[in-house]
């Protein structure tokens, strides 16, 4: 400063270095004088130096107390020229915009930079103004020539004001969406204060009023109550056009059209239920006992007793879902149903996050909502078609709702706080339980529910089935009518079914085509007999067994069950010149095969007491037919009616054409259970058959048989083969020796021998 106030400016190859040196400096800097020096508060030194001209660095001195340095002065005079007249006009338009633009640059930059005559000092005006790093602006510094410095910082210009023109447009959209919601802010405020002073409330505010109020009613518990508050809080603080306010108001809606605490009284009046139960069912006689024994808790036990979760398995048509009705009616409850049948989504049972767009709640909780009160009965009808692959398996999501233990708090997806559904009557169906998986059906009573015989069939079409088609087709029981044995012989001819849907449908038949010939006028049968039956159905379309015209050797008669109910089975065996092997057909399964094959053992076994040739399975092959080859077969009870079918082609003697037998066999000629007897007693007394054998361990199923067939059939209980040989074989031979004897039973009509 007491000199002549010139200095070097020139600036770092590296910025952050501390500890610089002549070579970590540019060669080319700025000859600048220092205008003014001002000391600081902060104790620092703040220097003001304008630039003079540019000066190439020849070497670096630094053995004074200051680092000096050799230079020469750079000249950038240049002619000037139209063109460089219009490069300068077009960087001083450019630099005016991004002044406008920019909030780094100022108006005294852009009055000297219009200002500036030389090229030279125009671009280094410009140049120096603009925020670009260290290394361009050395670059321009270094660029002599006045045009392409011009050039080059005409570039630069270029980009930035691009980059500003950029920003400006987001800012501008930006604001205006910042301005357009505090405007509806604003506008809603004053709207609200308006209303207020006139005594108006707009839509959102009377919603959360209202829904403040029922949630006030209702009751809730603490869990729920804190949830619900929430939401309602976070509706109130919302606009009423936000996107959130339609979600929290239909969950807020769902939580407040649940039922939480409204219960209906249950009606325990046994006799009453009873009634009900008789008046729109017949037969049913476990599944009814079950539920007066539950009223009967309920009524000592109070409200407290433990509800048990049904499950009805049986064929279709036997009125598992209309019982469910008649249980709620008998109970006083309301009566809500969900059919579970083709469901594979879990999220159909436990409903969908809040998260998903569209998302619900599961069916437990909407039919819950459609219920309306906390102890409905409520049927999940075809628990066994549930289905299970990629979205879950909604059978594992029901060990929630149908475990008593849990299902006090079931949490559904969608509601997200716990529901109480212990005091809900579950009642399932299904047709077969063995699709149910082991941990659901451990959880369930099962009832089983068979299919009817052909006297209860009789019995609902005579108080059901037939005043309900009279009634639809506009006829009365005065009209038309009908006898025991048309319904007889509908049920034989004509449908083939464990339940009743196809004699309804047949009955409703009938009952049009009167109704037609009543409409027009013509005459028409008043009473519906067996020959009318033909005449309005056609020629019967089912053909029942019926037991063998006469006695024939090799032909025995068994019986077997089918999800419709028995029927016999025809068993012949023929013996053929050959080499001992067994022919099986008639489209048997592997269990019947292996019957067979026992059989056969037990024969060869018996070979020397039955006097037949030592070498008869050598020199013999035996054919086994059951007919009717197109119906699959299987299971063990034809085991005696092979062997003694096979017994008396061996023997040459005919068996009895009126005993029908069922049960299966041993190697040592043993008589073991089977299945189904009711259904096949009556099978055999529908067909004629005096004579029906059945294993000794069987008889305790006897009460299941009704009273009138046990006293025109007779049952002959037997433990082993050579007692039921000695029945079903017409000529007793001596080489036949019972191994036991049967003794009478005191309470059924059995035969002790033969």
């Amino acid at each position: 400063m007491l000199q002549d106030r010139v200095v070097v400016v020139v600036a770092q190859r590296d910025p952050e270095k501390e500890d610089v040196g002549p070579s970590d400096l540019y060669s080319l800097g700025t000859e600048a004088l220092v205008a003014r020096v001002l000391k600081m508060p902060d104790g620092t030194t703040n220097v003001l130096v304008q630039g003079q001209r540019r000066v190439h660095i020849n070497h670096f001195d630094e053995s004074g107390d200051a680092i000096y340095a050799a230079t020469t002065p750079i000249n950038d005079t240049i002619e000037k020229t139209m063109a460089l007249e219009a490069l300068m006009r077009a960087m001083v338009a450019l630099f005016e915009k991004c002044v406008r633009l920019s909030r780094n640059l100022s108006e005294d930059v852009y009055v000297a930079a219009m200002n500036a005559d030389d090229p030279g000092w125009l671009a280094d005006v410009v140049g120096s103004s603009l925020q670009i790093p260290i290394a361009k602006q050395q670059e321009i510094l270094e660029t002599i020539n006045p045009a392409e410095r011009l050039e080059k910082v005409n570039v630069l210009l270029a980009h930035e004001l691009a980059v500003l023109e950029l920003e400006q447009k987001i800012q501008d959209e930006v604001q205006q969406e910042v301005d357009k919601s505090q405007r509806e802010y604003f506008l809603r405020e004053q709207l609200r204060a308006i209303q207020r002073e006139l005594g108006e409330v707009d839509a959102l505010t009377r919603d959360v009023n209202d829904l403040r109020a029922r949630l006030a009613e209702l009751g809730l518990p603490e869990k729920v109550r804190a949830k619900a508050e929430e939401e309602l809080n976070r509706l109130a603080g919302l606009p009423s056009m936000a996107p959130e306010v339609g979600v929290i108001r239909t969950y807020l809606d769902l939580l407040t059209s649940l039922p939480w605490q409204q219960t209906t009284i249950d009606d325990i009046d046994l006799d009453r239920a009873l009634k009900i139960l008789d008046a729109n069912h017949y037969g049913l006689k476990k599944v009814k006992e079950r539920i007066l024994e539950f009223m009967a808790v309920r009524k000592l036990a109070g409200a407290n007793v433990r509800t048990p979760i049904l499950c009805f398995v049986g064929p279709p048509g036997v009125g598992k879902t209309s019982l469910g009705r008649s249980i709620a009616e008998s109970l006083n409850r309301k009566f809500v149903r969900v059919s579970l049948g083709g469901v594979h989504d879990e999220a159909e049972i436990r409903g969908h996050r809040r998260t998903y767009v569209g998302a619900m709640p599961g069916r437990i909780v909407q039919t819950m909502r459609m219920a309306g009160t906390v102890n409905p009965v409520y049927m999940l009808d075809e628990i066994d078609k549930l289905g299970q692959d990629f979205r879950g398996d909604p059978s594992s999501a029901l060990l929630e709702v149908l475990d008593p233990e849990q299902n006090s708090e079931f949490i559904d997806n969608y509601l997200d706080v716990p529901y109480d559904l212990s005091r809900v009557m579950f009642i399932t169906t299904a047709n077969m339980l063995d699709p149910i998986p082991p941990a659901l059906r451990d959880r369930l009573e099962v009832i089983e529910i068979p299919g009817y015989i052909e006297e209860d069939k009789v019995q609902i079409a005579r108080h059901f089935l037939v005043p309900k088609q009279l009634k639809e087709s506009g006829l009365s029981g005065q009209q038309v009518s009908f006898t025991d044995d048309a319904m007889t012989q509908i049920i034989r001819s004509y449908t083939s079914e464990a339940g009743v849907r196809n004699l309804e449908r047949e009955i409703g038949s009938i009952c049009r085509k009167v109704a037609r010939s009543v409409a027009s006028g013509r005459r028409y049968p008043h009473v519906i007999t067996r020959k009318t039956v033909a005449r309005y159905l056609g020629p019967a379309r089912v053909n029942w067994g019926l037991a063998e015209e006469r006695d024939e050797i090799g032909v025995a008669t068994g019986v077997y069950w089918t999800e419709v109910g028995g029927d016999l089975a025809t068993v012949e065996a023929a013996l053929l010149d050959g080499k001992g092997k067994l022919i099986l057909t008639g489209q048997l399964g592997d269990v019947m095969k292996e019957s067979a094959t026992a059989a056969l053992s037990y024969i060869r076994s018996r070979a020397a007491d039955l006097h037949l040739p030592s070498k008869f399975p050598e020199l013999l092959d035996v054919h086994i037919h059951l007919p009717a080859g197109a119906v699959p077969k299987d299971g063990p009870s034809a085991g005696i009616t092979m062997a003694t079918a096979i017994t008396s082609a061996l023997l040459k003697q005919p068996v009895r054409r009126d005993v029908a037998m069922t049960g299966e066999i041993t190697l040592r000629g043993r008589v073991l259970p089977i299945g189904g007897l009711r259904e096949k007693a009556l099978a055999a007394h529908r067909a004629g058959i005096k004579t029906f054998v059945l294993p000794r361990k069987n008889l305790k199923d006897l009460v299941d048989v009704p009273e009138r067939v046990r006293r025109e059939l007779r049952f002959v209980p037997v433990d082993h083969m050579d007692e039921v040989l000695s029945i079903a074989l017409l000529s007793n031979s001596e080489a036949i020796r019972p191994v036991s004897q049967v003794s009478e039973s005191s309470d059924l009509p059995v035969v002790a021998s033969c």
